[in-house]
């Protein structure tokens, strides 16, 4: 149990709350997206919450911890889905929102505080014509060093692939959890170590990353009365080389109708979608090409009135994860999945499991670049029924060489990679050698012997919740 009252008069003047309401709630991210995880991480909290401004205030809370032997989640702005800033164990939160300043912007490159919104970011490097390459479908409210230690990819991807693609980040300042923390610059191939790892292994305290051209994008809403048609077109659009999208995504019928409620009256309650984010110099040929494919325009940004606009939420938040959400506002019993459709025949296997599942898993595509190569990533909707139709949901889209990144599970390996990462888990025993940073989520950490064939739920054995 920590031992709130020594670990406060350690952090001296550094903000804490431990509030029991307000903590419990900076415990929690988006998990409940999993009836899984809702079952087994409703109650997880932490015992304090701690916000630093500045890395220095970081050295201390994380020298003060390491002494005490206190666990430290780092959170940014709560927006991940399966748990990866929940605190385990308990401890300290470690609320990074205030760490937001951005601190240069240059041609082709910003850097910025870990707490500083991608939104936010982007209206800075807009007035020097610029943005970032990459972001969730949570653009409003994600932080940057948040989108980097838990996301993958997302809007942008199409051109520039995942977060882990060499390029994407260009550099990570970050403090180590030992008794002298210290402070170290990551680049190049080092960046594979904590990136996408949930803050097991290090504190991020500074990101910069590459920055392309702004534009104005278009939304663009595609009808089609059968889904593959839109899969297929998705697909020759990600394949127009002298088009350019920062967003392809296509939703099978009903699921546009019945949960993208703002849009409805664009669209028929058959219209399986394209959702598209379209450069306006790209706008008359993109024309040129749905005309010859017969493709129906449901709705364009750049043409419709200011009455028929006012309340749309933007396109890219109907795609990636916000499509999961509008639906759960809908129908709280859905949950989702994620699925790589390998490149070259992705638009087969694609219809290989819209045959199988139908309706009970209607289709989510969102069109990457992969390994050089236009491929799809999916986050189709479940209709969930039990918790064993779902494995074998899973195993079916297994055995049809459709891998499973499955977001019913907490941990780093379960969730995607599927085995353990050496090249984390090597640093973490270097930087973390007590294992108190979000504990729990490193299965090569906590059980070295997990038994990856069978891939069972994997259950952090010190699991800290109340009632």
């Amino acid at each position: 149990m920590t031992d709130i009252s020594a670990l406060k008069a350690a952090l001296g003047d550094i903000r804490t709350e431990d509030n029991p309401a307000i903590v419990k709630q900076k415990s929690r991210d988006f998990f409940w997206y999993s009836p899984v995880l809702k079952r087994e991480l409703d109650a997880v909290t932490g015992d304090l919450i701690v916000t630093p401004k500045s890395e220095a205030e970081i050295i201390q809370v994380l020298k003060a911890c390491y002494a005490q032997g206190v666990p430290v989640t780092p959170r940014g702005s709560g927006t991940g889905n399966y748990g990866q800033a929940m605190p385990l164990s308990g401890g300290v939160v470690l609320n990074l929102a205030e760490m937001n300043a951005i601190k240069s912007v240059a041609p082709g490159r910003v850097v910025t505080e870990p707490g500083a919104v991608l939104a936010h970011i982007d209206r800075e490097t807009r007035k020097t014509g610029q943005e970032l390459r990459l972001h969730p479908s949570t653009y409003n409210t994600a932080s940057l060093a948040g989108f980097i230690a838990g996301g993958s990819g997302g809007v942008g991807s199409i051109n520039w692939g995942g977060l882990r693609d060499l390029g994407n980040v260009l550099r990570l300042r970050i403090v180590t959890m030992e008794e002298e923390p210290r402070v170290l610059e990551l680049g190049g191939w080092d960046l594979q170590k904590v990136m996408h790892a949930y803050g097991t292994n290090g504190i991020i305290t500074e990101v910069e990353v590459p920055l392309d051209v702004a534009y104005d994008w278009v939304d663009v809403v595609v009808g089609f009365d059968d889904y593959m048609r839109a899969v297929r077109f998705a697909d020759l659009l990600a394949n127009s080389d002298g088009l350019l999208f920062k967003e392809i995504a296509t939703v099978a019928a009903p699921v546009p109708h019945d949960y993208f409620l703002r849009h409805q009256k664009f669209l028929k309650k058959t219209d399986s979608v394209v959702l598209l984010m379209v450069a306006p110099h790209a706008i008359d040929p993109f024309l040129a090409l749905a005309a010859r494919e017969k493709a129906e325009i449901r709705y364009r940004s750049d043409t419709a009135s200011e009455a028929e606009k006012k309340g749309l939420p933007p396109v890219y938040e109907l795609t990636w994860n916000h499509t999961t959400l509008r639906g759960l506002r809908v129908d709280p019993s859905i949950t989702y999945l994620q699925v790589l459709y390998p490149f070259p025949d992705h638009v087969e296997k694609v219809g290989r499991m819209t045959e199988i599942f139908g309706d009970e898993v209607p289709g989510h595509l969102e069109f990457i670049r992969f390994d050089g190569n236009v491929a799809c990533t999916g986050l189709p909707i479940v209709r969930y029924t039990s918790d064993e139709r779902l494995d074998e949901i899973i195993a079916i889209h297994e055995d049809n060489g459709c891998p499973i990144f499955n977001p019913h599970r907490y941990t780093l390996e379960e969730g995607g990679m599927k085995q353990t990462n050496e090249v984390q888990l090597a640093f973490k025993r270097e930087a973390d050698p007590k294992g108190l940073l979000n504990p729990g989520k490193m299965v090569a950490w906590e059980n070295p012997d997990f038994d990856w064939k069978s891939n069972k739920v994997f259950l952090f054995p010190g699991l800290r919740a109340t009632s």
